[in-house]
């Protein structure tokens, strides 16, 4: 009976992380283009876990989907309500190294007259302080979006390896 158990969460899990990164590497072609946007979009509405970081991403795409959407009325919304979301996850998950890189991504890339761009530095200066505790596919992932970011320097960079 364990190992039954076991086999399912052992099978659970796998999908878990292939969803995860499913939606990171999504998530990281996201800016390229607005067919990359839309496809982004539709990875993270078909995502059914409920985890922080499932959310994080889910917050990120309605905030994105503000770029794509032809209803100009429906944009503020649109960025209003994902970044409420992106908020509360963060709130009740202060620590998690992954919810500050996509809120330090969203605010990097939004236009600046949104006015959401307050925690740049503080989640910057989180991810430098706490990279060295994650694991190796999550530093990945952290030097991947350091290397084309506007907010890290050429030192800061560095540091990530």
């Amino acid at each position: 009976m364990k190992l039954i158990l076991s086999l399912i969460t052992a099978f659970l899990f796998f999908f878990q992380s292939s969803d995860l990164e499913a939606l990171r590497n999504s998530y990281a072609k996201a800016n390229q283009s607005n067919a990359n946007t839309q496809t982004f979009i539709n990875v993270a509405e078909k995502q059914s876990a409920s985890d922080p970081i499932t959310s994080g991403y889910k917050a990120a795409a309605q905030i994105m989907e503000a770029k794509v959407t032809t209803e100009k009325g429906k944009r503020k919304s649109f960025v209003k309500t994902g970044a409420t979301s992106l908020e509360n996850v963060i709130k009740s998950n202060p620590n998690n190294i992954e919810l500050r890189l996509i809120r330090l991504s969203v605010q990097e890339n939004i236009p600046k007259i949104v006015g959401y761009h307050s925690s740049l530095k503080d989640d910057k200066a989180f991810i430098l302080s706490n990279y060295s505790k994650q694991n190796s596919a999550l530093k990945s992932y952290i030097q991947k979006f350091a290397a084309q970011s506007k907010t890290f320097t050429a030192t800061e960079k560095a540091s990530l390896k």
